[in-house]
């Protein structure tokens, strides 16, 4: 039982800080949600691109993501979505090439038959390792070139781990690749036969709004327009948080769920080795584009790219999943760059960048001219993923920090998956579960796969 309801601060409205409230609410505590935005969801928010209304980031669902899928039938919305089977493309040596299939994968030229072979077996063995920790000692380059070869670990691996990770991909361990692989094999241990995307018509913005207003239902105090400057506790019990505009709030327990360089700048009171443990991982940012057209490019949700000179990660076309009534009948594309949160792409204007990526575009695409595009908008976020570097959870600050009362939960502690709003959902529920409500009488949370979500 609940010995005394508490006074909860949140800080940080995405939704890792909106689980987080939404299971603090259920187990009775007075929860307040702060969020420096105009509007909840972090990453997953939505913005306006034209007359469209979209997320301003690329984002899917799948099938294995029994988490977030929770959270939707939580919100009456699971039963809503949309599931599709899509394809995925490659350009490489200037060519774009069908992936989506083995039949494809043994045609695709780049690579001889060898090459493919100890491909798939990489991915493969992968697939069936268990034992993610081991990994974290090995870098992933030495990992993948062991396994697959040097000839497809060049053709490849490199570009694909330079456009995820740029040159921090050395210091890398070999458990990034095993996050990203285990993702997607999710499906087939749970016994689904296949993958398949989801989406939610109206986009994150119709999940956010909902999700908004259950934890207002819930009794949370939703805080917009709360930027956090100062967490410290008050010596009598208490944690005061006191946000840009100096007002001033005290809670008995307070969540950091921001990233941690922000954590450690609001929180000067942590030890000296939680600061270093803080400011030392390191960050990878991204400079993401958002294009509307008037049609298609390619057949493929995701356009994977190892060609050094195209300035972007890859090509995600939206409108191969999402029905196009739901994009006022245009085309929506994301054109992604992850960098370091130092690297000059953040400083460059919108007209710069905009110039560069339809370049590549044309150069990409022949039936590709700049009379197609309709609305170009780039979102700029320094701080996205901690790069899973060598040893990476034994590096990690702690959940509960040498402050009374002050928590940091954030995405950093996602050590053996990738980040997606499923892996997401799942850290919020394990902190409520073993740590914030350690001893207390606990909400329900997900523990096992649901026969329903099985049965699509």
């Amino acid at each position: 039982m609940i010995q005394r309801k508490q006074q909860w601060g949140i800080v940080g409205g995405g939704v890792l800080g909106m689980t987080i409230a939404h299971r603090l609410a259920q187990a009775g505590h007075d929860v307040t949600l702060m969020e420096s935005a105009p509007h909840l969801g972090g990453l997953a928010d939505a913005w306006q691109l034209g007359d469209v209304t979209w997320d301003r980031h690329y984002h899917v669902t799948l099938l294995s993501d029994i988490h977030w899928r929770h959270i939707l039938r939580e919100l009456d919305l699971e039963d809503q979505m949309n599931w599709v089977e899509t394809k995925t493309g490659f350009y490489t040596d200037g060519q774009l090439y069908s992936m989506s299939n083995n039949v494809e994968f043994l045609k695709f030229p780049p690579l001889s038959l060898i090459d493919k072979f100890r491909l798939g077996a990489t991915i493969f063995y992968a697939s069936k390792l268990k034992d993610w920790k081991k990994l974290e000692q090995i870098p992933v380059a030495d990992w993948l070139r062991k396994l697959s070869g040097s000839r497809t670990f060049e053709k490849i691996w490199l570009p694909l781990l330079r456009a995820k990770l740029g040159e921090n991909y050395t210091k890398t361990s070999a458990a990034f690749i095993w996050a990203t692989i285990d993702r997607m094999y999710a499906a087939r241990r749970t016994g689904l036969k296949k993958e398949m995307f989801g989406y939610m018509s109206g986009g994150y913005a119709r999940i956010l709004d909902a999700f908004t207003q259950q934890l207002i239902d819930e009794g949370v105090d939703v805080r917009v327009d709360s930027a956090t400057k100062l967490v410290q506790p008050t010596g009598v019990g208490t944690v005061m948080v006191e946000s840009t505009d100096h007002a001033k709030t005290e809670f008995d327990k307070v969540v950091m769920t921001t990233p941690s360089p922000l954590i450690s700048n609001v929180c000067p009171a942590l030890s000296e080795q939680e600061h270093t443990r803080h400011n030392g991982l390191q960050y990878q940012g991204i400079v993401c584009a958002s294009a509307l057209l008037k049609k298609s490019l390619a057949e493929y949700y995701v356009t994977n790219i190892t060609e050094s000179w195209v300035p972007f990660t890859a090509v995600i076309e939206m409108s191969t999943l999402v029905d196009r009534s739901e994009l006022g009948g245009h085309n929506l594309i994301y054109l992604p760059k992850y960098v370091a949160p130092d690297d000059p792409l953040f400083e460059e204007s919108d007209e710069s960048i905009q110039e560069r990526f339809v370049s590549a575009l044309e150069r990409m695409y022949p039936d590709f001219t700049r009379d197609d595009l309709i609305e170009f908008r780039i979102s700029r976020v320094r701080h996205v993923v901690s790069l899973t570097t060598l040893n990476y959870s034994d590096q990690l600050p702690p959940m509960q920090t040498s402050l009374p009362g002050v928590f940091a939960v954030n995405s950093a502690h996602i050590a053996n998956g990738t980040l997606n709003v499923n892996e997401t959902v799942k850290l919020a529920e394990d902190a409520v579960r073993d740590l914030l409500l350690d001893g207390q009488e606990r909400p329900s949370v997900v523990q096992a796969v649901p026969d329903e979500v099985l049965q699509h």
